[in-house]
């Protein structure tokens, strides 16, 4: 039996305080005096907080921890600030990597160019000889060069798929931006698969930056059959070392023959024996971004600043009303197919005419299937018509959102706001709206399409302010999120969403010791300072699996 005693610090529960903590065998055995009480005498290794803040770790709700490992192995793009930056680094990373037959990275800044539109010639500049594609940073958009637009067999003749957008120039030649899934799916599939090993590591690359930032739990949102299968793998050599569900990804296009392999998925997963793995869930995309007028909305984009696909919606004036990706009741009729299995439900809604119809498709669900715990989960809720805020918490479905996304950055001023309208815009993240009509208010990250850091998101959500602190007074502050609560819904919120709200999420006795330790309490700490606090050290069922030196070094 192996015990550790925490004090010296403030122990937050997720309910309330306490000043000491004892764990013994991973496992939360007692709090405060009872906790130093049956300390004494056995042997037992001491921890003093030095004065931090320790508390429940952070579970990420909504994620794409393997594409967020993988992107360490490509062209480093993400911090790029200028398209002259991007191609300088793919020319540095294809002269370093001569026998690589394809360059793939991830992720670029899509408001660096007019409209989100980025030319295959300014790749080519770099790389004539070679494939390259470069994903953006909403992962719903490629940038290829024309090597890359060839090996696909894409031409000016090439019409729009099925759930995708083909950008031309203006004298009819293929641009090279790529726009959703039917689109990207053309490149994706001629392009070599990564080697397993690459793959494997890039997880535990994944964890090393959870890790470090005080996470433990993370929902892969995007799981295809090949995942599944680097993640047993994974699982089965040690390297997972956090916690991962996986959400075993649902296309509207081969939904019938997928839905035969998610219980096979979810019995290998069991069969692999990992405390650390499980695959509960299906993810479905009921539409696109508003940065490529391919979320679905009930009323037109108001700016037209590309030409449309033929996948998308059109009002009866024939203006854009984005992409919804599984048309009429197929999306309510395959999320039933799924409860059926007894598998969670996770629907990517953006705009507001996808988010009515995730939430359709769960009531539709429930009315066919009865009543049973089944937790359904609805993400990013970017816009919510009003008269739909109240069936989150009468269906009982979970809001998953994104708080670093509520901020007038330049992603919303350059991109979102222009196709939106002001006054559409300022609706956007109703997440105190929703916490208080009794939704279950539960945070994610979308790692790495944004910071995955728990923090990060939570400055923005107690301030609606960016980082150097605009607007003054936050945008639309109506909807901050008071810093208790945003708390909770990055640990007791995420627990609950993973069924595992009695395994960790809190520090209570018979809890899993799933712990963070902080160099501060965030509840004394200015929004804009909240980035900034020191992760000292992270602990997985008891188990140190991460700690700073100097309490604020991160990888």
């Amino acid at each position: 039996m192996s015990s550790t005693l925490f004090t010296g610090g403030v122990i937050w529960t997720g309910t309330g305080d306490s000043d000491a903590l004892l764990v013994t065998d991973g496992v939360v055995r007692a709090l405060g005096a009872q906790a130093v009480e049956l300390a004494t005498g056995i042997d037992c290794e001491r921890v003093d907080l030095d004065g931090g803040f320790l508390m429940p770790s952070f579970g990420d709700g909504h994620a794409h921890p393997l594409y967020g490992g993988l992107e360490a192995v490509g062209p480093a793009v993400r911090g790029c600030t200028t398209i002259d930056e991007i191609v300088q680094a793919v020319e540095v990373y294809a002269e370093a990597h001569p026998d690589e037959e394809w360059i793939v990275g991830a992720s670029y800044d899509g408001s660096l160019a007019d409209g989100g539109l980025f030319d295959a010639r300014w790749l080519d500049a770099a790389v004539p000889d070679r494939p390259v594609v470069l994903r953006a940073w909403d992962y719903h958009t490629l940038w290829c060069n024309t090597a890359a637009i060839e090996r696909a067999g894409i031409t000016a003749d090439t019409p729009d798929p099925v759930l995708g957008e083909i950008p031309h120039r203006p004298d009819g030649s293929v641009l090279g931006t790529l726009r959703e899934w039917g689109a990207t799916d053309l490149v994706m599939n001629v392009m070599p698969p990564r080697d397993e090993r690459e793959r494997i590591a890039a997880l535990g690359t994944a964890a090393d930056y959870y890790l470090a930032r005080g996470v433990t739990w993370v929902q892969d949102a995007w799981v295809e059959p090949h995942d599944v299968a680097t993640y047993i793998a994974a699982a089965r050599q040690g390297a997972l070392r956090m916690r991962f569900n996986l959400a075993l990804y649902a296309d509207p296009r081969h939904f019938d023959t997928q839905i035969e392999q998610f219980a096979a998925s979810r019995r290998a997963v069991e069969d692999a024996g990992s405390p650390l793995l499980t695959a509960r869930t299906v993810k479905f995309f009921a539409d696109g971004v508003v940065e490529n007028e391919t979320g679905a909305l009930l009323a037109p984009y108001c700016s037209g600043l590309h030409s449309h696909s033929r996948g998308q919606e059109r009002s009866d004036s024939g203006q854009n009303l984005g992409m919804q990706n599984w048309e009429g009741d197929s999306l309510a009729e395959a999320a039933r197919r799924v409860d059926e299995l007894g598998l969670q439900i996770h629907i990517h809604a953006i705009g507001d005419a996808a988010v009515r119809q995730a939430l359709d498709a769960i009531e539709y669900t429930q009315e066919r299937n009865g009543s049973r715990d089944r937790r359904p989960v609805i993400a990013h809720v970017q816009l919510v018509d009003d008269t739909d805020v109240g069936r989150f918490a009468a269906l009982g479905v979970i809001p998953n959102m994104q708080p670093l996304w509520a901020q007038m950055d330049a992603l919303m001023t350059v991109l979102t706001i222009p196709r939106l309208g002001v006054e559409r815009a300022d609706r956007q993240y109703q997440m105190q709206t929703l916490n208080r009509s009794g939704a279950a208010l539960a945070f994610g990250s979308d790692w790495p399409v944004s910071s995955g850091a728990p923090l990060d998101g939570i400055a923005v959500a107690t301030s609606r302010r960016t980082s150097d602190g605009q607007p003054d007074g936050g945008w639309t502050p109506h909807e901050i999120v008071p810093i208790e609560q945003a708390l909770s819904a990055y640990t007791t919120a995420v627990a609950y969403q993973a069924y595992a709200e009695n395994t960790w999420g809190n520090v209570t006795p018979g809890a899993s010791a799933d712990l963070v330790w902080l160099d501060q309490d965030p509840r004394n700490t200015p929004p804009l300072d909240l980035p900034g606090v020191g992760v000292r050290a992270t602990y997985v069922r008891g188990a140190q699996a991460y700690r700073a030196d100097n309490g604020r070094d991160r990888p």
